[in-house]
């Protein structure tokens, strides 16, 4: 079988709603250019959270969506409709009956076809299986065929065959040049820095130390914070909240600031090789981008040129200080080369095609 014709079930968070799911661009762009590709996608995401409350795309015309009710039944019917698909993807972070729908999944595996499991948080999921001998997740991990992930490197690519994985790879975020891209400056987001990313647990102490205490030090400088769930934090009054940003203004907070900070989450940082999707959102912008240090930026993007790198809150206050808006657009216009010429999101369905195609040989 051409992998060209292969029908797809993902189970993910959702698809068409980024509320509370910073996954969805992620999903997005891969299906869309898996959708390119000639693949058939169904993608089945639970009615939870207020998401189809909050969507900010309708369903798409590169994929059919399945929405399920949140519960066993509707999980169970799901699966029914899922079955006879060539490929079944259990993603993690799903956000409610996660260990159901992993076991499930990986029982469906037949003959002819693949079942795999993406982790678009596979630091955290490897830290927790790590502490907890009893994790069911451990058990299940050989028997899916292919574990894909959505950074990591190395370090997780060993972690996971450690834990017996048939194969791990990981498959990077990256741009869809057709959803971001530069456009005219917005007055709603003018400022000198942003950043945007919803309050987390693991992102609270970086935001604070690279964000709130580099606005602490510039304080002639306006800095923008976008995201969910900051409206009672502590703030430097140059700091302007301006609550959740939809995607369809994602291009104008990343086209209108003199610099756009990227801040990887702790489990990310620890294991290096985990750039955010919105480094290549905003890099497709046309942004200058100042990340915090991870180990395998250079893998990605060239520091210095087509990025710019800091340890601590310190070192972004003194980036943001000595920026000028030419050298801001120096580096937003290398970046953005970069990322079309080796991190597009067609970049990374050729190489799951590619993947997928050996894995139907040897599975046949």
């Amino acid at each position: 079988m051409q992998t060209s014709r292969m029908k797809w079930a993902f189970f993910g968070s959702s698809l068409v709603s980024a509320y509370w799911n910073g996954a969805a661009t992620y999903y997005r762009g891969i299906i869309r250019a898996l959708a390119e590709h000639g693949h058939d996608v169904t993608f089945y995401e639970p009615d939870a959270y207020d998401r189809q409350k909050n969507r900010d795309i309708p369903d798409p015309d590169w994929a059919r969506v399945h929405v399920y009710e949140a519960s066993p039944d509707g999980v169970q019917r799901a699966l029914r409709l899922a079955r006879g698909a060539d490929v079944i993807v259990k993603a993690s972070g799903v956000g409610v009956f996660d260990e159901l729908l992993e076991a499930a999944i990986a029982d469906l595996k037949r003959p002819g076809n693949t079942v795999l499991f993406w982790d678009v948080d596979a630091p955290a999921t490897l830290d927790r299986i790590a502490v907890n001998s009893g994790d069911p997740f451990r058990a299940l991990i050989p028997k899916y065929d292919l574990i894909f992930t959505y950074g990591g490197g190395e370090p997780v690519r060993r972690k996971y065959l450690a834990f017996g994985a048939r194969d791990c790879v990981p498959v990077y975020n990256a741009l869809d040049p057709s959803t971001h891209f530069p456009v005219a400056p917005d007055p709603r987001f003018a400022g000198t820095l942003g950043f945007l990313g919803n309050r987390l647990p693991d992102r609270e102490r970086r935001v604070e130390s690279f964000f709130l205490e580099a606005a602490a030090g510039s304080r002639s400088e306006l800095f923008l914070l976008g995201g969910a769930g900051w409206g009672d934090k502590p703030m430097p009054d140059n700091v302007k909240y301006v609550g959740h940003v939809f995607t369809t203004d994602h291009n104008a907070f990343n086209s209108s600031l003199r610099a756009v900070l990227n801040l990887s989450r702790d489990s990310m940082a620890s294991y290096g090789f985990s750039p955010a999707t919105r480094v290549f959102e905003a890099a497709g912008a046309g942004a200058c981008v100042i990340t915090d240090h991870w180990e395998g930026i250079d893998f990605f993007f060239e520091p210095e040129r087509e990025i710019l790198v800091a340890r601590d809150g310190a070192e972004v206050a003194a980036q943001v200080n000595e920026l000028s808006a030419f050298r801001a657009r120096a580096v937003g216009e290398a970046a953005y080369r970069r990322v079309l010429a080796q991190h597009t999101y067609a970049h990374r369905a050729s190489q799951v095609d590619g993947i997928l195609r050996g894995s139907l040989e040897l599975s046949a």
